[in-house]
């Protein structure tokens, strides 16, 4: 039999709901900590990263931008956070060749966006955000960890 671990789901109603979130999730990352982000073009996955910088303490003049032509950014902070994009790549095979599995579970927080190109690569441990458009500002956003270091961190999480 396999636990199935429980969901949380949050309304993002404007641009502050989002900025709590992310500095929150930033503030409790520890290293090896990967949050897949799941969403639509535009939904707002580099904005909530954004946050998420902000909460790893990433200086402000690193503009935090969406990794979709270069595949990766990496940013210094209290822990080092790599950014990752993997929507022009076409499977696992992509991905291992441009050498992004090095940095998931590392020493920092790998955040990956476009997370179903990793396939077998997605790590059993780990934070799937899942980000959808109700309206023009208000977001739905479906925290759903992985294993019981995610699990008991986002059962704590209080926005």
């Amino acid at each position: 039999m396999t636990a199935v671990s429980k969901s949380f789901q949050y309304i993002l109603k404007n641009f502050q709901d989002t900025e709590a979130l992310g500095r929150k999730l930033g503030q409790l990352a520890q290293p090896g900590d990967v949050i897949l982000l799941h969403g639509d073009l535009g939904v707002g996955k580099t904005t909530l990263t954004q946050f998420i910088a902000q909460g790893l303490e990433v200086p402000e003049d690193q503009y935090v931008s969406s990794p979709s032509f270069a595949l990766m950014h990496e940013y210094p902070g209290r822990l080092p956070l790599f950014h990752m994009d993997c929507y022009r790549l076409a499977g696992e095979e992509d991905i291992e060749g441009a050498g992004l599995v090095d940095y998931i579970g590392g020493a920092g927080l790998a955040i990956i966006e476009w997370p179903d190109r990793l396939g077998s690569l997605q790590p059993k441990e780990r934070l799937d955000l899942f980000l959808e458009a109700l309206d023009e500002t208000t977001r739905q956003c479906i925290l759903w960890p992985q294993g019981e270091s995610w699990s008991s961190r986002i059962a704590a999480l209080s926005l």
